[in-house]
């Protein structure tokens, strides 16, 4: 396929390069002048898009992917596929899909999970919200960038998996560190804390795989003083999304509250740039 790539940065770049790795012909742009091993830089966005089958975004928020989207739907050829693999609104990515419909072209709104690890080796989650016609030709694309494909339904249903799955992320993550804040204060070694918990029914993600104590468990971003796989401000981003959609639509999610705010002190009181997990160096430190 010919494939436009709009949005070059920490995951974009890598999953433009396994699109191309993989033999598809591909375009790149992004603000920054960003340069990709086997991506052709384009000068100017509508030069990624023209010609293309496929056209993907990986955008910082919806106001962005707003604005990109018309700007791509005005220079796409008839019957261009967009593929947003951003994570914003869901009232942003239905408002896209609408506008991409007006002018006959089909959308998929795929936010990811997996992180930079997980863009850069492939194996990402897509979350993928649209019309099955979408999906089934975007899923040659999903099956590059990604170990996994989920048909989550029509436009927006994406971003809504994402934001629901990251809301118990990040609930998550906030207890595994108390967990092993605890257990320190009580004076339990945190490998015998690790091999019970993650065998018995605080078993979980965050635990298991991700673990936030250094030199336990799977080597995570802990082990590499907590250096982003996925950084606390884009956790707080997420949490911001899931909680404006809650109020929005009367959802009760005092958990979801409880860990934006979390996450909120934690990035303005110096934890933005490390990785979410970093919670338990902050309560260590007191």
């Amino acid at each position: 396929m010919k494939i436009g790539f709009i949005g070059l940065g920490n995951m974009g770049a890598p999953m433009a390069k396994n699109l191309a790795a993989a033999g598809h012909e591909v375009a790149g742009f992004d603000t920054a002048g960003v340069s990709v091993a086997g991506v052709t830089q384009a000068a100017a966005m509508e030069d990624a898009v023209r010609g293309c089958e496929v056209v993907v975004t990986m955008l910082p928020n919806g106001a962005i992917v707003r604005t990109v989207h018309a700007a791509i739907i005005a220079a796409a050829d008839p019957e261009t596929l967009i593929i947003d693999c951003s994570t914003i609104d869901v009232e942003s990515a239905r408002a896209a899909h609408e506008a991409a419909g007006e002018k006959g072209l089909m959308s998929l709104d795929a936010p990811v999970s997996g992180g930079t690890g997980g863009a850069a080796a492939g194996t990402l989650t897509f979350m993928v919200g649209g019309s099955e016609a979408a999906f089934a030709k975007g899923r040659p694309l999903f099956d590059i960038m990604g170990a996994k494909a989920v048909h989550c339904g029509e436009a927006g249903a994406g971003q809504a998996a994402k934001i629901c799955n990251n809301m118990i992320l990040g609930i998550s993550m906030i207890g595994v560190c108390e967990a092993f804040h605890l257990a320190d204060t009580l004076g339990l070694d945190r490998k015998a804390m690790f091999d019970v918990a993650s065998t018995s029914s605080g078993s979980c993600w965050s635990l298991n795989t991700y673990c936030p104590a250094p030199g336990v468990g799977p080597e995570s971003p802990a082990d590499h003083g907590y250096k982003p796989g996925f950084a606390a401000e884009l956790m707080l981003k997420d949490l911001d999304l899931s909680q404006t959609a809650a109020e929005k639509n009367g959802a009760a999610t005092e958990l979801g509250r409880h860990a934006r705010d979390v996450y909120k002190a934690f990035v303005e009181a110096g934890g933005k740039g490390k990785d979410f997990s970093a919670i338990l160096e902050k309560l260590s430190a007191g």
